[in-house]
């Protein structure tokens, strides 16, 4: 089936009911089981618990008055504020079929419920409705993919197949589809074009934005399933940021400038994963080069900036150093995720004694307390089996100099340059990636 779009193709996609679950009967004959989502201490977030709601509702003063009950304690905090109808959204929930995240379901209905209280404008939930069934859509397309690296590709749509820049973003799509990397482009025209052409359909997404003007879909997947059509920039690029590893940007307009300071804020402020970004130029251009000038004179010299963030980009105008620069990053680092508010970063392999005494010298100054350690991977990861079989470097990271923890995954990568000056050449491992699911490669964890 050919992508239709988010909104056309939610019934298209929805998938099949699963059988109803078998469940008790309560005072009423009516017999629901919720599974409760609990962790320690009474939290949301651990194993599932079953709960026959009618019989602890018609408990105590009648089903009529649905007080609460230890099953309504259990139930998220965030609620609709009236235990009949918290209790009608739990059975709704089950009576879906085996649910997952029973509790993010929860929460979500209550939500919409909510904005109805709340007498929000059609306009509003029209706005709300859309953006979830494009997200929706997305996840559902991306998540059979979840385990491959992508790296996505931005630049102008109306850059010309003549263009050198269009071959150069050609190249580097090949280069990367040939390392079993795919590629993620918004499916237009030009430089978006060039990618799913250098790197072939079946290694690329389409992200598409329904615009009134500009050239049509590319023909290179205007009818693949990896197609998916937005209405609203800010889903798309939620597609964008989560589902990439890298990111490649070629010289564009307003549409590119806006990718690339919105992607530069979200990893300088710690909202998206650390990840390669490439500035990529063919040679002899000044776009990248005038650029950086610009960020230095106005920005850094204001003190807009600081002046390690520069060090979040890598310019070029070599498609062999871009894929090296982007290869590079994974080397050794494989991910991070904070749990119980220590940042862990899971390793291919651990450093030397040697390299770990040079690693807590060289980056003591983002440490808040203790010191740059091993560590074994950690409960809340073993329960989420959370690439349990990696490596892991555990430290109290300050969480707000993002710019030197990249220099720091530069110096696990490059162990003969700890202190991240320089970016040799690495040895790129030929063992398969497997990417957690849970939150998305490029949405930070935390427990």
């Amino acid at each position: 089936m050919g992508a239709e779009g988010a909104e056309a193709a939610d019934l298209d996609l929805a998938g099949p009911a699963g059988p109803a679950p078998a469940v008790p009967a309560g005072a009423d004959g009516v017999g629901v089981v919720v599974l409760v989502a609990m962790g320690h201490g009474g939290e949301i977030g651990g194993g599932l618990q079953p709960v026959n709601v009618a019989a602890e509702i018609s408990a105590g003063s009648g089903a009529a008055e649905a007080p609460y009950s230890p099953f309504m304690e259990r139930l998220p905090r965030y609620r609709t504020g009236d235990p009949e109808l918290d209790a009608a959204i739990a059975e709704l929930v089950t009576r879906a079929g085996p649910v997952e995240h029973v509790d993010l379901v929860f929460e979500m209905i209550v939500s919409a419920l909510r904005m109805a209280r709340d007498g929000a404008a059609r306009g509003d939930f029209k706005i709300a409705n859309s953006a979830l069934k494009e997200m929706r859509y997305a996840f559902h397309v991306f998540a059979p993919y979840r385990g491959q690296r992508k790296v996505a590709i931005f630049g102008s749509a109306r850059t010309m197949p003549e263009d050198p820049l269009y071959e150069q973003a050609r190249a580097l799509a090949a280069a990367m589809a040939e390392r079993d990397w795919m590629v993620i482009t918004g499916a237009g025209p030009g430089i978006m074009s060039a990618g799913i052409e250098g790197a072939g359909t079946e290694n690329s997404f389409g992200v598409n934005i329904r615009l009134p003007f500009e050239a049509a879909t590319s023909q290179f997947i205007a009818d693949d399933p990896k197609l998916i059509n937005f209405r609203y920039f800010f889903t798309r690029k939620l597609a964008f940021i989560k589902e990439s590893h890298g990111f490649v940007l070629l010289p564009g307009g307003f549409g590119t400038m806006d990718e690339a300071f919105e992607l530069l804020t979200l990893v300088q402020t710690g909202k998206s994963h650390p990840a390669p970004v490439v500035l990529l130029e063919v040679p002899g251009g000044t776009y990248w080069a005038s650029w950086k000038r610009f960020v230095e004179d106005e920005l850094m010299v204001r003190r807009l900036i600081s002046p390690n963030d520069l060090d979040l980009v890598h310019i070029t105008d070599d498609v062999d150093d871009a894929v090296r620069e982007i290869e590079g990053f994974y080397s050794n680092y494989h991910s991070i995720r904070f749990v119980d508010r220590a940042l862990v970063i899971r390793l291919r392999g651990l450093p030397s004694d040697e390299e770990l005494e040079r690693l807590n010298e060289d980056f003591a100054d983002i440490v808040t307390t203790g010191r740059i350690e091993p560590a074994q991977a950690s409960p809340a990861e073993i329960a989420d089996r959370d690439h349990v079989e990696l490596a892991r470097l555990r430290l109290r990271f300050d969480r707000t100099h993002w710019a030197r923890l990249r220099k720091l995954i530069d110096a696990v990568n490059h162990p003969s340059s700890t202190d991240g000056t320089s970016r040799p050449a690495p040895v790129v491992s030929d063992q398969p990636d497997t990417v957690s699911g849970d939150a998305g490669p490029n949405a930070p964890g935390v427990d």
